[in-house]
């Protein structure tokens, strides 16, 4: 039940709702989503769904492997597995039995920056769930002994995620661009700090971290919003609030540095070569935003084993295929609370001609700045729309797009905001936004497996400059 989630498109942090300080609560209702905070700072989403029967139910926390500290990471993911071990009042089995016997499904996952706890049950079970959840998260035991069985697991863990190629890379690109930072971390923690968390660092890190002002309840589907207020209050009312309570959304501290760099691990076992490149990206609520992912959409996703054929939209899939010169890419737009990753992941056994892939890569990347046209962004634009709002299909996946705009904005867009926003980008805006934050800008590289054929850095960095389209 409580496997970890490794994405790496990860939630935002927790920003009190502004304007909402009264004497009991209050409750903002703005389009379908309604939200509550409660006087000590918790604050609970929801949006209800008549026409459906179960629910969705979960406490989104602000707080991941970016909270941690080197001696201490690894003990967000570390918590999330102990929090089925067993509370005060329930065992482990005294859980797993409610919950079967509810029909219902626990689980947890952990990210760079958020922890989530939720439950997924029929609509007249949501007040058990949300108890569960509450005795979970504050009354957990625990015990050394279960401590120490963990971490057998966790290191089992970390060995099949080891297997994955690309969460690999996707690690080595955060610990190369963002250097001597948390966020640079991996979310499992090294294996010297598996072995030797222990109970103190776990109850340190939950006394930091899982305070009321960085917690919000949210509801999908089959809920009502009072009855969840109701139980927040119940629940989650004493939960203490941090000496200093957090607005992420307004925050003003310096984001992490990005830093222009390059790691390698060559592997001649690895029969393939799989390279990431990524500049800087901007933060969940930057102005350039959905401009950025209009950027990653105009340069696509594509995958030979899936049978694309060579005449798709994107002009770097067309040159890829044609050429040859790789299995899959696919462009990632990975946002922070202040900051982000925007660039491509390549695999390919082609390791003679990964200069070529390279090249054509950040050609592609200069175009964008130039000579994009209005076609090509309005094609663009009605696939992002469609994977934005698509994603919405589900009360989990409805859950998890109000927990993660209210721990960014502490207000939710509809999704006819974001059409509208999507809809508001032109050539001209992806053009500009493409030349301010790609176009002769800072480069992160990382190759694993066969890579001899990757150019060297300073080729890969020139190439961000001389390439103009």
């Amino acid at each position: 039940m409580a496997l970890a989630n490794l994405s790496r498109n990860t939630l935002p942090k927790l920003a009190r709702p502004a304007g909402i300080q009264v004497a009991r609560f209050a409750t903002a209702k703005g389009g379908r989503t309604q939200i509550t905070t409660l006087p000590n700072g918790f604050t609970v989403a929801s949006e209800t769904n008549p026409s459906v029967k179960t629910a969705t139910v979960g406490v989104w926390v602000n707080s991941g492997s970016r909270s941690e500290t080197s001696k201490d990471n690894g003990s967000a993911h570390f918590l999330e597995h102990m929090a089925f071990k067993g509370t005060s009042a329930r065992s482990q089995h005294d859980i797993e039995l409610l919950i079967e016997n509810m029909g219902a499904h626990l689980n947890a996952y952990t990210s760079r920056e958020q922890t989530v706890y939720y439950a997924k049950a029929f609509e007249k079970d949501v007040p058990a769930a949300v108890e569960v959840l509450s005795d979970i998260l504050q009354n957990s035991k625990l015990n050394e002994a279960a401590i120490e069985r963990e971490r057998d697991v966790i290191l089992r863990e970390q060995e099949e995620v080891e297997k994955i190629m690309e969460e690999v890379v996707f690690d080595h690109l955060h610990a190369t661009a963002f250097q001597n930072s948390p966020l640079g971390y991996t979310i499992l923690g090294p294996r010297e700090n598996i072995m030797s968390i222990t109970k103190a660092d776990l109850e340190q890190y939950i006394s930091r971290n899982y305070t009321a002002d960085r917690m919000v309840l949210v509801g999908a589907g089959g809920v009502s919003h009072d009855a969840l207020v109701k139980l927040a209050e119940k629940h989650f009312g004493g939960v203490k609030t941090s000496a200093a309570p957090v607005a992420l959304a307004t925050r003003k501290d310096a984001p992490p540095r990005f830093w222009g760099s390059d790691l390698r691990v060559r592997n001649d076992d690895i029969p393939q070569a799989h390279i990431a490149l990524a500049v800087e990206g901007v933060g969940w609520t930057h102005p350039d935003y959905f401009s950025m992912l209009t950027l990653q959409s105009l340069i696509g996703n594509w995958d030979r084993s899936l049978g694309a054929p060579n005449n798709v939209s994107s002009r770097l899939s067309q040159i890829v295929s044609k050429n040859n010169l790789a299995n899959s890419f696919m462009s990632f737009n990975t946002s922070y609370n202040d900051t982000g990753l925007w660039g491509i992941y390549m695999n390919s056994d082609n390791i003679t001609n990964l200069d070529d892939l390279v090249h054509f890569t950040l050609k592609e990347w200069a175009r964008l700045s130039t000579s994009v046209t209005e076609a090509e962004v309005e094609r663009a634009k009605q696939q992002l729309k469609a994977s934005l709002l698509l994603n919405l299909d589900g009360t989990t996946a409805v859950a998890e797009d109000i927990g993660r705009q209210i721990l960014t904005h502490g207000k939710r867009m509809e999704p006819a905001e974001v059409a509208a926003a999507v809809d508001a980008i032109d050539a001209s805006a992806v053009r500009k936004v493409a030349y301010e934050r790609l176009w002769d800008q800072e480069v992160a590289a990382v190759g694993v497996g066969s890579i001899q054929g990757m150019p060297d850095y300073m080729r890969i960095r020139s190439g961000m400059s001389w390439m103009r389209a």
